[in-house]
């Protein structure tokens, strides 16, 4: 009626590496990052007659959920007000390590020009305290996975509100696609 088995250290170590293999692939799956805006801080007013553009500083927390790290090279932010080109700000080539986060603070130039074309809704904007900015960057790089590079791209569309007077982010949604392409 019933066999007498015995224990198999092969059987127990093919098991092992099963579920080893598959708790890697769960937990290697590509997640997209996360960009949130977290201040934007004056710096400078430069003189581009008749108007004055403003120079600030953007800190973007971003955060790699993913179990591998990521390189990137520089790239550019494009930034709109109203439907029009406002600035741009560079974001410098970079890494950035597995799971974890960080802090960009990234220089951008807005153009006083733009905003003057806008000037009745920027001057609206004022009395409200509220402006809504658009942003959309491409980043591109890879990942390295053992002996690989696997190339990405990530695409971020932002929708920020701020106060324009004090430069406070009121509110904000930011999404990224995350593209991955096979080598």
């Amino acid at each position: 009626m019933g066999k007498d088995r015995k224990f198999s250290w092969t059987s127990a170590l093919v098991g092992a590496a099963a579920a080893t293999a598959t708790a890697l692939a769960i937990s290697s799956k590509p997640r997209h990052p996360t960009f949130r805006l977290i201040s934007i801080d004056l710096t400078s007013f430069k003189l581009n007659f008749p108007v004055l553009d403003a120079e600030v500083i953007l800190t973007v927390h971003v955060t790699n959920p993913n179990v591998v790290s990521v390189h990137y090279p520089n790239t550019a932010m494009s930034i709109f007000y109203a439907g029009s080109l406002l600035g741009s700000a560079p974001v410098q080539a970079g890494s950035q390590p597995p799971r974890s986060c960080q802090l960009l603070r990234l220089p951008a130039r807005l153009s006083g020009l733009q905003l003057a074309h806008h000037g009745k809704r920027f001057l609206s904007d004022v009395a409200r305290r509220e402006m809504v900015l658009e942003s959309t960057v491409d980043i591109r790089g890879a990942a390295k996975v053992m002996w690989w590079d696997h190339k990405f791209k990530v695409h971020v569309d932002s929708h920020v509100i701020v106060d324009p007077v004090l430069l406070d982010v009121i509110d904000q949604e930011n999404d990224s696609q995350l593209k991955l392409f096979v080598n």
